[in-house]
């Protein structure tokens, strides 16, 4: 063997099969079966023994695991290797000419080694000599794939029919590639001695697959070429664009490439394979007992023969269990018969399809497990911190109104006041008395509305879009977005016992149907003078205005007006395939074309969550919980910085980071939308809402002075925000007091909470806990 070989792991799988240990957040390459370490590591380790002075490693992966991809290549050497990000999944096919061109690019024309993250070899030395032979048939020319001689009928794998031999002695050539047969061709297969199953790896010259994709799909050549071209290289790897990968046809390489390419040949292999694709074939890999059971975790197992038996955390005991697999998480359990374990598939496609978060999401630690861990923070941080200082600093009581900022030091910003931002500074008091705070909440509501109508309404009975600090206006349009915002406020003013609110909510209304409703009575338009892109988070602020009135006056025709928001949710905002909420539309409600239409964010994902659930609650209408889960697995599967646990500003519809900003904002909504589907029926929660709190305070609260927050933070955790913005305040307001109402204890009275609710209305801010 002469030639160099560069190696490529492919780590894009799901390993749904593995179901529920192996998940979307955590596929099965990420697991340590073994003890040994995940798979991905053990993978890695094997190529490094290659035969070679200089062996180079790359990762092909999804971006979205990029995090645990870099924690695995922190101990090994690359050997001018790299992490490969892939932004969107396009098959084996896009992933096979990725690793040709790099290698063409980076090393001339080597030998390629493609193999999978998340098969079991568990003998090394047998591998290499396995490589060794397929490299003078990839020398001479030759594809090479390797083939694993059947021990039984199987049909979870596809097979290699092998001809003569050829080049090396013990290679030879494949008359044909067989997919998935069924029971009894499997058995033919193994009877007539020269079938072999498929382990998934190839062995060629670069030059030579470069050649094959040009005569058999030279588009994918080319679009992975310009993909390739474009990418961002840095310290954390290799980020494939967006755009230019997702224009690769998604295709395995067998079906655009092998199936028309010659020569190619099969090397048997003799080291031991799985591509560990159920919970049978993990038993028949593992260290097994002498009942001929594998036992992972706490096991107590009596009279159990030849079963696969795993918990993670809780004890599992079982009796006189024969040929089955129990597989234990903390919020779900697999039971069936080992030979009907392949059919885990069905299971997670059901689930997947009623919304369950169990398929997409790994649990929380059991650690924070116990409701309410963060209330007392939470209460002495709201009450005796945020809101004196929100009541004094961010009040301005000279020119009226709220402060669109504070400094870090407490000091007002001299920035246009929005209209949204001082509606939601009146919500955040009403809401704050609602919840007993003994504040001056009612001087507050008022303060603020008088700004709202006296400096900013319209002759129309609408509202400006801002103001400058002095009040004059200074952007003059009747915006959907503010609308909502101020409908909000004045529900819960009215709620407060504000005696304008109601009035003033009820000619707001007829403004919006007025003048912002569009002419198809479909939704509502951007502004009053329409035009541009249409968005779907005004309406979804209308959702919540809306809620908030029948909240405050029991009315149905407020649930009339929210059931026509959701019909659009329904209809038009939410991608059934890929269960992400859309962001921009044109006038048809068509999601936009590039990438304002690839463009999703967390943040609403998780506020829709919480809205669709309340209007479920509502209005009956249950089905609708299903869509709330999905969003809500959506962004915590595909929209997380898994560095922090924070939800990213936006990601595309496949989960690739597009602003890898994680605000403050984003991190409430996952509060609010945990507590509003907790007891909906799914798994519980509780973990999850403890954590995320946890999340909130680590990064946003805790490191900020009292009562203020650090409202940005990069992706890798370090915050870069200038000032602190009041808008955020209502999304704090709203979130905490819902835990605060969530983990509230049966005994618990109005001074158990002391000093926590004493309001602290002379503004003097105490020093963090």
């Amino acid at each position: 063997m002469s030639s160099r070989i560069v190696s490529y792991v492919l780590s894009g799988g799901v390993g749904s099969r593995l179901w529920p240990l192996s998940r979307e957040d955590c596929p099965k390459q990420f697991h340590d079966f073994s003890g040994q370490g995940s798979m991905l590591a053990r993978t890695l380790r094997r190529l490094q023994a290659l035969p070679e002075k200089e062996t180079p490693l790359f990762v092909i992966a999804a971006e979205r695991h990029a995090e645990r991809v870099l924690a695995e290549l922190a101990t090994v050497d690359l050997s001018g290797g790299n992490a490969i990000f892939e932004p969107i999944g396009r098959n084996t096919a896009a992933a096979v000419a990725i690793a040709t061109l790099s290698t063409l690019a980076n090393f001339g024309d080597d030998l390629v080694l493609v193999v999978p993250s998340d098969h079991e070899i568990s003998t090394d030395r047998q591998f290499r000599q396995a490589i060794e032979t397929g490299a003078t048939a990839a020398e001479a020319g030759h594809f090479v794939v390797f083939g694993i001689r059947p021990t039984k009928p199987e049909t979870g794998y596809g097979y290699i029919e092998a001809g003569e031999a050829i080049v090396a002695p013990s290679a030879r050539a494949v008359r044909r590639f067989v997919e998935k047969p069924d029971i009894a061709t499997a058995r033919g297969y193994v009877d007539a001695g020269n079938f072999f199953w498929n382990a998934g790896i190839f062995l060629f010259r670069a030059s030579t697959m470069r050649d094959a994709f040009l005569a058999f799909a030279p588009e994918i050549w080319e679009r992975a070429k310009a993909a390739l071209q474009s990418a961002a290289t840095g310290p954390a790897g290799i980020r494939l664009p967006l755009d230019a990968y997702a224009a690769i046809p998604s295709i395995s390489i067998d079906y655009a490439v092998m199936e028309h390419a010659s020569p190619i040949a099969v090397v048997p292999a003799a080291f031991r394979w799985s591509d560990l694709g159920s919970w049978q074939s993990l038993l028949e890999a593992g260290n097994a007992d002498q009942g001929g059971n594998v036992l992972t975790g706490d096991i107590m197992a009596i009279d159990c023969e030849r079963s696969y038996l795993r918990s993670s955390g809780r004890l599992l005991a079982t009796i006189g269990m024969k040929d089955v697999a129990i597989v234990s998480t903390p919020d779900a359990t697999f039971v069936a018969p080992l030979g009907l374990s392949q059919q885990v598939r069905t299971i997670v496609e059901r689930l997947e399809k009623s919304g369950r978060l169990e398929t997409k999401l790994t649990p929380a630690d059991d650690s924070v497990v116990v409701p309410g861990t963060w209330r007392r923070r939470v209460a002495h941080w709201l009450f005796d911190e945020a809101l004196p200082l929100w009541s004094v600093a961010g009040a301005d009581y000279r020119h009226g109104g709220f402060f669109e900022a504070l400094a870090f030091d407490g000091s007002p910003l001299p920035k246009v006041k929005r209209m949204r931002t001082m509606a939601r500074q009146v919500y955040a008091f009403a809401v704050a008395r609602e919840r007993g705070w003994n504040g001056p909440a009612d001087a507050l509501i008022d303060h603020g509305i008088r700004f709202m109508v006296e400096n900013g309404r319209t002759k129309r009975g609408g509202f400006v879009r801002a103001l400058s600090v002095g009040g004059e206006v200074v952007d003059p349009v009747e915006d959907a977005y503010d609308h909502a915002c101020v409908l909000l406020a004045l529900a819960h003013a009215h709620i407060a016992g504000h005696p304008g609110a109601l009035q003033l909510g009820q000619e707001t209304m007829a403004f919006l149907d007025g003048h912002l409703e569009d002419r198809q009575l479909t939704g509502f338009l951007e502004t009053s003078e329409g035009g541009g892109l249409r968005r779907s988070n005004p309406h979804m602020h209308l959702l919540e205005a809306f809620l908030a009135w029948h909240e405050a006056t029991g009315e149905r025709d407020y649930l009339r007006r929210a059931a026509r928001i959701v019909d659009l949710f329904r209809n038009h905002f939410f991608n059934a395939d890929s269960w992400t909420l859309g962001e921009f539309f044109d006038d048809d409600w068509k999601p936009a074309t590039g990438t304002e239409g690839d463009w999703t964010e967390p943040g609403h994902h998780f506020e829709w969550a919480a809205l669709l659930s309340d209007f479920a609650a509502r209005s009956g209408q249950k089905d609708l919980i299903p869509f709330a889960r999905k969003l809500y697995a959506s962004a915590v599967a595909n929209g997380l910085n898994r560095a922090t646990g924070l939800a990213y500003g936006a990601v595309s519809r496949s989960g690739a980071p597009l602003d890898r900003i994680s605000r403050s904002w984003p991190q409430t909504e996952a509060v609010k939308a945990a507590i509003a589907l907790d007891g909906t029926g799914g798994p519980d929660l509780a973990p999850e809402i403890e954590a995320r709190v946890a999340r909130l305070f680590r990064w946003h609260i805790d490191p900020a002075p009292a009562g203020l927050w650090i409202d940005r933070i990069d992706e890798k955790g370090r915050a870069v925000a200038t000032e602190v913005p009041a808008s955020i305040f209502y999304h704090l307001v709203f979130a905490l007091t819902r835990y605060l109402d969530r983990t509230k204890p049966e005994t618990e009275t109005a001074q158990t909470l002391e000093p926590y609710a004493s309001g602290n209305a002379g503004g003097q801010v105490r020093a963090a806990e």
